[in-house]
């Protein structure tokens, strides 16, 4: 399924993916452009992605294969890897300090890793489900498939605050992955080629960004291989997108806004 903007015929409101703004309120949009391309492993069902000190780190999902991995950017090779037992379905990730945190689906409990080792540190729980999970510097932000972002404290994973992200003024549902660029939200719509970049304050949506483009031909059209996974470097100001079951990873770029 696609809801990019009048690809499909269908109106996003009935799309039930992104609300159907009036247009003086539509946000820039921006296509998405391939830099450059780095292997992938295309059994990676990708439910994280981020890079920190250079490193690039990777959560997956699916009972049975889930983990999180340290990878090689430019080989696509897995430098080292740690799974997540049965019955865990992993989810977002993302690392404060030296503790990396990682989400799990329907089990209200996530992991915490030493982010130097992979070793395992400890567990946390929280309220519903978990798909996204980023950070701005000293609270976690999470995503649970609806069109709400919550932030825990990393220590107590007690909740400190919460928004609702509207696109027109009505909520945007399906928030994925997350990735925190620049003092903005990053977030992927799940079974969508958009991602919608979010005011972390007041939860509007200010851009959105097409990855239509972008999608191997290998995937296209999959309702499982879809956009997945965001990663900003910000020593560098480099963006690196995949998907699940991406046989690809791509550093992009935006050209201005259509």
């Amino acid at each position: 399924m696609s809801v990019r903007f009048i690809l499909t015929g269908l109106a996003l409101a009935s799309a039930a993916l992104l609300p159907a703004p009036a247009q003086a309120q539509m946000p820039a949009r921006q296509t998405a452009q391939i830099v450059a391309e780095h292997p992938h492993d295309a059994n990676a069902f990708t439910q994280g992605l981020f890079i920190e000190d250079g490193r690039l780190f990777e959560s997956t999902g699916r009972v049975g294969s889930s983990g999180l991995r340290r990878i090689d950017l430019d080989s696509g090779e897995v430098e080292q890897s740690v799974a997540i037992d049965p019955p865990y379905f992993g989810e977002g990730s993302t690392q404060i300090g030296d503790r990396i945190y990682m989400l799990t689906w329907r089990r209200e409990t996530g992991f915490i890793f030493d982010a130097g080792t992979l070793e395992p540190t400890g567990r946390f729980n929280y309220d519903g489900e978990g798909w996204g999970l980023t950070q701005d510097g000293s609270s976690l932000i999470l995503s649970d498939g609806t069109a709400e972002l919550r932030w825990l404290d990393p220590a107590t994973f007690e909740e400190t605050r919460r928004v609702t992200v509207r696109l027109g003024g009505r909520p945007v549902r399906r928030l994925n992955e997350l990735e925190w660029v620049d003092g903005e939200i990053w977030a992927n719509i799940w079974q969508s080629d958009l991602i919608v970049r979010i005011d972390p304050e007041t939860g509007t949506v200010t851009g959105l960004i097409d990855l239509g483009e972008v999608i191997p031909d290998a995937v296209a059209g999959s309702l499982d291989a879809v956009p997945n996974g965001i990663a900003w470097n910000a020593e560098t100001g480099q963006i690196y997108v995949t998907g699940k079951l991406w046989p690809a990873l791509y550093e992009i770029r935006l050209p201005d806004a259509d």
